[in-house]
């Protein structure tokens, strides 16, 4: 038996593969040829099926109303949305679909309803749902057959962004919806290509901050107009070096932009664009490691942003721009 398919063949054990009654041993798939190798008993198999077979849960959003989190967690074989609603508290499953829910938002003025997005059959042309708390009632809000992204909810609390290739089935447009009424799902900006992703509303909502990513290594950022849809560069293309940009959000007085990029280091440094300077200023020059995320306290005064240093991650809080 060649060693390839040997190891294929030990991997489906340890995930579980199908046993043979009649002798109490692991029956390796039709599309393996074992070929002198022994016997792999039934008991060794179920004894070595507990170190593939693992349960992990995600926080998917705080309720703003209520002292409850909403999670994502597997049981059987695919992931749902639940509800904990007390420290050690029982989780309440929501969703039971076939295809796993991942990433749930509530409605933010409220907690009424929770907006998930789902897959269809593995082909990632993933769909948005509203998910009425009080009824359990499921509704469809995207339409069907364009892949769509979730995008995040404006500062008012009563539309949210998404991407979505309804236009032209390959081109990602920035669209806008109110999740309570359906019918006010429009086209907001015409976009060109993939890899463009919302990254969050100004505190008045006449903004959306836009990330373009090109690459890993190339990433630029857009401000788009929620009344026109139109587009203006905040981080200008460099002829001369690719700039990537990671996490970005608007300061809480809206005059400039929190982001993580790697321009004029080799680091991803956490840095504030001001929108009169038009220049950015870094605030972890001296901290010689990756920031890989941040985020700002509610009234902007803090913001709390983590590390990679060797590996470890470490939390590190300091005053707003």
């Amino acid at each position: 038996m060649k060693k390839k398919s040997l190891l294929g063949w030990l991997a489906m054990l340890l995930a579980g593969a199908t046993l043979s009654a009649q002798d109490a041993a692991v029956a390796p798939p039709e599309s393996i040829v074992a070929d002198g190798v022994p016997k792999i008993p039934a008991d060794l198999a179920e004894t070595a099926g507990r170190y593939g077979a693992y349960r992990s849960a995600g926080i998917a959003d705080w309720n703003p109303m209520k002292r409850e989190v909403l999670i994502a967690t597997r049981f059987g074989d695919t992931a749902q949305l639940h509800l904990v609603s007390a420290p050690g508290g029982a989780r309440r499953q929501l969703t039971f679909f076939s295809d796993a829910v991942t990433t749930g938002r509530f409605h933010p003025n409220g907690g009424d309803y929770i907006v998930f997005m789902k897959d269809i059959g593995g082909g990632e042309w993933y769909q948005l749902y509203r998910y009425d708390l009080k009824t359990g009632d499921v509704s469809m809000l995207t339409d069907g057959k364009a892949r769509n992204l979730m995008g995040p909810w404006s500062t008012k609390g009563d539309e949210l962004a998404y991407m979505s290739t309804r236009r032209t089935a390959k081109d990602t447009d920035l669209w806008v919806m109110n999740p309570a009424d359906p019918q006010t799902d429009h086209l907001l900006t015409k976009l060109e290509g993939g890899g463009w992703q919302p990254l969050d509303w100004s505190p008045d909502d006449k903004k959306i901050l836009l990330k373009e990513e090109l690459s890993i290594n190339e990433s630029y950022l857009w401000l788009v107009d929620t009344t026109t849809g139109e587009k203006t560069s905040l981080t200008p293309r460099d002829v001369k070096a690719r700039i990537s940009y990671g996490e970005a959000e608007f300061s809480k007085d809206g005059k400039g932009v929190y982001a993580t990029t790697d321009k004029d280091s080799e680091f991803h440094r956490l840095a504030y664009l001001d929108f009169a300077a038009k220049q950015p200023r870094y605030l972890t020059t001296k901290i010689p490691w990756d920031v890989d995320g941040f985020q700002l306290s509610h009234d902007g005064r803090r913001i709390a942003f983590v590390t990679n240093e060797a590996g470890v991650s470490v939390l590190h809080v300091r005053g707003g721009n």
